[in-house]
């Protein structure tokens, strides 16, 4: 096994500690949204991290009714704008926490007197020192190239921020269900793609494709994929994908779909009528046995809640992309361009 999967298996334990290490935290912001009247968020954050923040944009959006904004952070550290972040709380988002343009972001708005929040791995990070609070993924160290289990803590860390803000019940109830669900999906789903996905030893390109709470799952999955085998990837929307993308899709073409139970559930399978008619391979990732039961190739995941089950798909992607690196015989851990921690300015 490669540390990749090492990192991947420990999601369920670091799942199980993230409430524990930061309730009190996440209380404490929440309490200070409310007393200072605030009516937004500005995240920022790069690559992993920001797909983590799309995930967090549907569900403060959903759960919360916050409208969430994700930031551009090149206009303060190229364009040397002066942003009016106005009734909004900033939230920087990075696993090393070392995000030269995020930590700008934060700075600024500091500077205004704004309430401020890091997201990071590390304690004594830049970021960490620089806002008023820090949620911390407490992953330990992750070591492998493709960022897994910083990933989802990521992710964790802003639903359970929502879950204080909003103070929903049903938000909690799954949260606190999430690590159990995690632990259940790897005791199978590792053999059952080993299984399934010999017939991409020599895949070139393909699409990932989700809605709503399952669209930034999409383009994780494509980030995992590309980034440890090299394949030519991309995700999308499944609204954006009748404008334009559903060209480039001909017969054999392997096309994945993440697909929930709910709310985008007819989308979901209307695409993929759409797909089986051009004649393309479908997989599909879902919770949903009946989908599940009527396509030929896909996986099923525990039966999660609609907020949480974007995780199980996460982890299934994250694995998808180790598993090719097994039968392709590629170590995930070697990479002549890729850096663990990348610094953009």
């Amino acid at each position: 096994m490669s540390l990749l999967f090492d990192e991947i298996c420990e999601q369920p334990s670091v799942l199980s500690r993230l409430t524990q290490k930061n309730e009190k935290t996440a209380e404490q912001i929440a309490e200070e949204y409310r007393k200072r009247g605030l009516k937004g968020v500005y995240f920022a954050a790069r690559g992993t991290s920001d797909h983590a923040c799309i995930y967090a944009q549907y569900l403060f959006g959903i759960v919360a009714g916050i409208p969430c904004s994700l930031g551009v952070p090149s206009i303060i550290t190229k364009y040397g704008a002066k942003l009016d972040f106005g009734s909004q709380v900033v939230i920087g988002v990075s696993q090393s926490g070392k995000a030269a343009d995020v930590l700008a972001v934060l700075k600024q708005a500091n500077e205004q007197g704004c309430l401020t929040v890091a997201v990071t791995n590390d304690e004594n990070s830049p970021m960490a020192a620089e806002a008023k609070y820090h949620l911390f993924c407490a992953a330990n160290e992750e070591i492998s190239i493709a960022a897994t289990k910083t990933f989802t803590a990521q992710m964790f860390l802003l639903a359970l921020l929502c879950e204080k803000i909003s103070g929903d019940a049903e938000l909690k109830e799954q949260l606190d269900g999430i690590s159990a669900d995690a632990a259940s999906l790897l005791k199978y789903a590792p053999s059952a793609l080993e299984a399934k996905l010999l017939r991409y030893r020599y895949l070139t390109n393909a699409f990932i494709l989700g809605r709503g709470l399952e669209y930034p799952i999409a383009l994780e999955g494509a980030l995992k994929i590309l980034e440890t085998n090299g394949i030519k990837m991309k995700g999308a929307a499944i609204s954006d994908f009748y404008h334009g993308p559903i060209a480039q899709i001909k017969e054999g073409d392997l096309v994945i779909v993440i697909s929930g139970k709910g709310a985008t559930s007819d989308d979901d399978r209307a695409m993929i009528d759409r797909l089986h008619e051009i004649g393309a391979e479908v997989f599909v990732v879902t919770n949903d046995e009946e989908l599940y039961k009527s396509e030929k190739f896909g996986i099923l995941t525990p039966q999660s809640g609609s907020y949480t089950a974007p995780f199980m798909f996460a982890i299934c992607v994250q694995l998808f992309a180790y598993q090719l690196t097994v039968i392709r015989d590629i170590d995930p851990n070697e990479s002549k361009v890729l850096k663990k921690v990348t610094i953009t300015k």
